[in-house]
């Protein structure tokens, strides 16, 4: 055992390993700690782009109850999607409180309000889209004639056809709203 020689290559291998074990244990760098920010930040990204999703599919599903879900099963999208169409979707309990929704961090503090994108515009109601507004009262018997009118060849006819009737739908959809509210009042006046 006394003739055994460390060769030099082993003694240099040992050496570098024994210092990168002691840097690693006792230098470690300050890096790390501002890395689980970064995956915090990360995670959230990726949640709320989850969210997103789901709400675009599904717009009648509350984001609580998207967060909720998710967090159920880890994140999974197409769990999510699945309970929805199945209507299997649970709502959270009310100790559920979901992280606020990330707002765009402006350069300057001092502005909070102007930073908002200003709201959209309501769209218009369909009598004003479609200009309508002069039919809504000036419906003859010759616009409900000529409504019986066969399927046409001509492209422009059958256009004009499917516009006119499209028209007559919204009409249709006005008068029984209108009877409906007129209704419901007269039957709180009693």
């Amino acid at each position: 055992m006394a003739d055994e020689q460390v060769s030099l290559t082993s003694l240099i291998l040992i050496i570098v390993l024994g210092g990168l074990i002691i840097r690693y244990l006792f230098f470690s760098p300050s890096t790390p700690a501002a890395r689980p920010v970064r995956d915090a930040q990360s995670a959230s990204r990726a949640r709320e782009a989850a969210v997103e999703h789901i709400q675009q599919m599904f717009p009648q599903v509350d984001r609580r109850t998207v967060l909720w879900d998710l967090h159920r099963n880890g994140g999974n999208i197409a769990a999510t999607t699945d309970r929805i169409l199945s209507g299997r979707i649970e709502t959270p309990p009310v100790t559920f409180q979901p992280p606020p929704p990330p707002t765009s961090s402006s350069p300057s503090g001092t502005q909070t309000q102007p930073s908002k994108a200003p709201p959209k515009p309501a769209e218009p109601d369909l009598i004003t889209r479609y200009k309508l507004q002069d039919k809504i009262n000036a419906e003859t018997e010759t616009e409900r004639a000529t409504k019986a009118k066969a399927w046409s060849s001509n492209r422009d006819e059958r256009q004009a056809a499917l516009q006119r009737r499209r028209d007559e739908m919204i009409l249709a959809a006005r008068k029984k709203m209108e009877a409906k509210i007129a209704a419901e009042k007269a039957a709180g006046k009693t």
